[in-house]
């Protein structure tokens, strides 16, 4: 069948919700990315098979899925028609960093209860005006999560803590030097680590290499950028990318649609 591509993606005016993004693909496949903020996904058609956590997932029907801050994931079509989703971008305050470990270990939850508020949520999100019931049932949202994620009795046993080893002090850097970056010897002098060890290092600690964090946080940030109206070109001098036409190659490789379709989606 031929390949289907429909995207509307806007930032409402409700604390705590980045960005709103619905997409319907039958072919485009996520590379390994990650984002700063929590993932909250429904699939309303089809399904979507995806790795977190260095495990093979999958969202099956009348589930949620949360996928947290800063740990790499994919995702292409599980069916031969695609999917169709719905996904709300959230900041970290909503759900803190002790929920990571949990989301990780269990991203797809399902709550018929929870469903239901979440697609809730998005109806109203899409109403202006509505900010305030907007905000009422995103708490709704938040405390059904928080209620199925936290932390379980030795569960810290089970997954400690990392240190702050070479690997996160390249990832604090990349994320200092997002616009400007920076090259893996210059990297390499300032964490004291030889080139080699320090690629290696991140990726066994992160499960992506330096250069793709590097580009999808960049993508990260030209997503918000677009939604505030910037230009594609001006996006892409703020964001650290050569030109429009490399931003519209990672954009298009992570976000399934160029900068100006995006941008121009609502």
């Amino acid at each position: 069948m031929p390949s289907a591509q429909e995207v509307s993606a806007w930032r409402p005016q409700v604390p705590g919700v980045v960005e709103v993004f619905h997409a319907h693909f039958t072919e485009h496949a996520y590379p390994m990315h990650v984002h700063d903020v929590w993932t909250l996904l429904i699939v309303d058609d089809g399904a979507v098979r995806y790795d977190l956590g260095r495990r093979e997932r999958g969202t099956p029907r009348d589930t949620v899925s949360l996928l947290p801050p800063q740990v790499p994931h994919n995702g292409s079509p599980a069916t031969a028609h695609g999917f169709r989703k719905r996904v709300l971008y959230l900041e970290a305050p909503l759900l803190d960093e002790s929920l990571i470990g949990p989301a990780v270990d269990d991203p797809d939850i399902a709550d018929p209860l929870l469903r239901r508020r979440v697609g809730q949520l998005h109806a109203v999100l899409g109403r202006r005006g509505e900010e305030l019931e907007a905000e009422s049932r995103l708490a709704l949202v938040g405390e059904r999560l928080r209620g199925h994620l936290r932390p379980r009795p030795g569960a810290e046993g089970r997954r400690p803590q990392l240190d702050r080893t070479v690997a996160h002090r390249l990832r604090e850097l990349l994320d200092e030097r997002l616009p400007q970056g920076v090259t893996l010897e210059a990297a390499a002098q300032q964490v004291h680590a030889h080139p080699t060890h320090l690629v290696r290092a991140f990726s066994a600690a992160f499960g992506i290499a330096p250069h793709q964090y590097l580009m999808a946080r960049r993508v990260e940030r030209a997503r918000r950028l677009l939604l505030q109206g910037r230009r594609p070109a001006e996006v892409a001098a703020a964001v650290g990318f050569y030109d429009q036409a490399h931003l519209s190659r990672h954009f298009k490789r992570v976000v399934g649609v160029a900068p100006g379709r995006y941008a121009g989606s609502r």
